[in-house]
């Protein structure tokens, strides 16, 4: 469920983005003729950034209001939306909200190779060790291969908007990312499942 909140703002960027003309006419009654002009004069990437900046606060504001706090995380990807996503409104260049999937990819594969190089736990198993009872140099591993994960979504990710279409890279970011993210979240459950506490099975 988690994932999928956290993916609810991208999902909203590819739908105006897919969708553009479409989105300007259904909001026209309530911004005024002039404003929709302005809106349907922007190309489907910028139209779609600038709905992407209030959909992620809002995203933010939920989790908030659901949980009663937000990870730190959370906040750096807000702060990169809001900057890099008003960058790309401004000057009008997709270029800058491109590059926002690999910044916040390879945040967090620095997040996660600092915290086993220099905290007594990393931030996997801060995550997941009351669940499971795994030995010392296998948390090691699975952090690695979080690290080579998260370092290769946005090496990928840069590959994809240097060497394709734009609607190509669109598609990417939502389908490719999230489906990259499943795969490798599954893979590891399926690994992990003998580790898992299962009492109250």
């Amino acid at each position: 469920m988690k994932l999928l909140i956290d993916f609810l703002p991208i999902v909203i960027f590819f739908l105006v983005y897919k969708f553009a003309p479409e989105t300007v006419e259904l909001v026209t009654p309530f911004i005024g003729s002039e404003n929709a002009d302005i809106l349907g004069s922007l190309d489907p990437i910028i139209l779609a950034t600038a709905v992407l900046i209030p959909a992620t606060i809002m995203q933010i504001a939920y989790t908030v209001y659901k949980t009663g706090h937000v990870e730190k995380m959370q906040l750096v990807t807000l702060a990169l939306v809001i900057v890099l996503g008003g960058l790309t409104v401004a000057f009008k260049n997709k270029e800058f909200i491109q590059w926002k999937p690999t910044i916040v990819n390879w945040l967090f594969a620095a997040a996660f190779l600092f915290s086993q190089l220099f905290t007594e736990k990393s931030i996997l198993e801060r995550m997941m060790g009351g669940n499971m009872s795994l030995p010392p140099e296998l948390w090691v591993r699975l952090n690695y291969a979080w690290v080579l994960f998260f370092f290769f979504s946005g090496a990928a990710n840069l590959y994809v908007a240097a060497h394709f279409s734009e609607d190509t890279w669109v598609n990417f970011k939502l389908f490719g990312l999230l489906g990259l993210t499943i795969l490798f979240i599954v893979g590891q459950s399926l690994f992990l499942y003998r580790y898992m506490n299962h009492e109250d099975e």
